[in-house]
């Protein structure tokens, strides 16, 4: 016996021993099962190619290893800053235009689906039903694209009325606002084949750093999921899951797992948090709630830390795993788990990584993606000749599945 093997046996066997994997999970009965690694897809959200074509986009997928898009396509007329991605024409997206897509993604061995994320049950009222008409228009779109048939899904955030909020019973205000609005859009995504996935970023800095509370996106918690899943219990209405959100609040995302509604989970999100371990702003404010702002000149008086801005309230940074050090995650036990249950939809890797896409250079942007797909590679990709590598030969290739094309619809026509 030559020494790897000696030291591959004795590892083994003392994980055994230890009542665990060898990966080092939670061995049966103590929360994860032993799994084998699948054949997961890892996706990159285009959320970190803002003003680049779609051609360049598949570009650099293909470049890192990847094996799909989650294609943003934000307004264009927005007054956002922060994600401004559009890589497919929404304005007049028409069945030729999926035509043209789908034999680019299948020339390139890529899957997609679409998302945009905005404030669709808050804000001003008229921006409002701006943002639900064009989750409407994504919606066709994926239909387009082939929906469900294709695994094309159509992603959203909820958002959050504040004003709403502040009101007595305020939070249940919002669900049933949210059962109001998302009830017809999800009853004609369903109509139109397509499934619409949220996703559970709180959206911390949706308010102005002077807010007294940073709760702006109503699925940031596993609670208010399940109660919009009572509320709207169509299976065209499921979630994209981004552990790193559940990290800052100090929930073990693998509990969640373990608690949510399974059946609904069609995409996670690969995305780090580091909690700041000593964190001056947690100890003079806690980490229960965000850092409040108040007077400058009154604050440095007394000696008290404040925001920088608005998303720099809750002690945290997004780090993406495998890239420049570890983070508050385990994502041993969390993908494990995963697998464990019988994962077996694609991972999309969004890239807000500190020192990856947030430094503004497309080479670390590039490198952070790439360290990401080697980081969760072991755990989701069976090992071959050529080490631990997705096997394309069980893959599809996206079928034009639409015959006709599909009239645009607004809220107006569904209420």
């Amino acid at each position: 016996m030559n020494r790897r093997d000696f030291f591959k046996g004795a590892a083994a066997i003392a994980a055994a021993a230890a009542g665990r994997t060898l990966f080092g999970a939670d061995a049966p009965g103590e929360g994860a099962s032993v799994a084998k690694p699948g054949n997961n897809p890892i996706w990159l959200m285009t959320s970190a190619f803002p003003g680049e074509t779609l051609d360049k986009v598949i570009e650099r997928a293909k470049s890192v290893g990847a094996q799909g898009l989650e294609l943003c396509v934000f307004r264009r007329d927005s007054d956002r800053k922060d994600h401004t991605a559009t890589h497919l024409d929404y304005e007049d997206f028409k069945l030729d235009d999926a035509k043209r897509a789908i034999e680019k993604l299948n020339k390139a061995g890529l899957r997609c689906s679409v998302g945009a994320y905005d404030n669709l049950i808050g804000g001003a009222p008229a921006n409002q039903v701006v943002n639900q008409n064009h989750i409407l228009r994504l919606i066709r779109m994926a239909a387009l694209l082939g929906g469900d048939a294709n695994d094309v899904t159509c992603g959203t955030f909820v958002g959050y009325d504040t004003t709403l909020a502040k009101e007595d019973g305020g939070f249940e205000k919002n669900l049933l606002k949210f059962q109001k609005i998302f009830t017809p859009i999800v009853k004609y995504a369903e109509s139109l084949g397509v499934t619409v996935c949220f996703e559970n970023c709180p959206m911390e800095g949706w308010q102005p750093v002077t807010a007294s509370d940073a709760y702006n996106n109503l699925p940031g918690c596993l609670a208010a999921r399940k109660l919009m899943y009572a509320l709207v219990p169509s299976m065209a209405l499921q979630e994209t899951y981004d552990p790193s959100h559940d990290a800052w609040q100090h929930v073990d995302p693998s509990d969640v797992i373990n608690a949510m509604d399974f059946k609904r989970l069609r995409r996670v999100h690969i995305k780090g948090t580091r909690n700041f371990p000593r964190s001056e702003a947690a100890t003079h404010w806690g980490r229960l709630y965000p850092t409040q702002k108040v007077d400058a000149a009154l604050a440095a008086k007394a000696g008290v830390p404040q925001p920088a801005n608005e998303w720099d309230r809750m002690n945290y940074e997004p780090r993406l795993p495998g890239f420049g050090g570890s983070d508050s995650i385990d994502w041993t036990k969390f993908l494990l788990n995963l697998m464990a249950k019988g994962y077996d939809k694609p991972f999309v890797i969004e890239n807000e990584g500190c020192n990856s896409s947030h430094t503004g250079n497309m080479g670390a942007t590039m490198q952070g993606f790439r360290a990401t797909i080697l980081n969760t590679a072991p755990v989701v990709w069976p090992l071959g000749p050529d080490g631990y590598a997705y096997d394309a030969s069980k893959a599809k290739p996206l079928a034009m599945v639409a015959k006709k094309d599909l009239p645009l619809m607004t809220m107006d026509k569904l209420v």
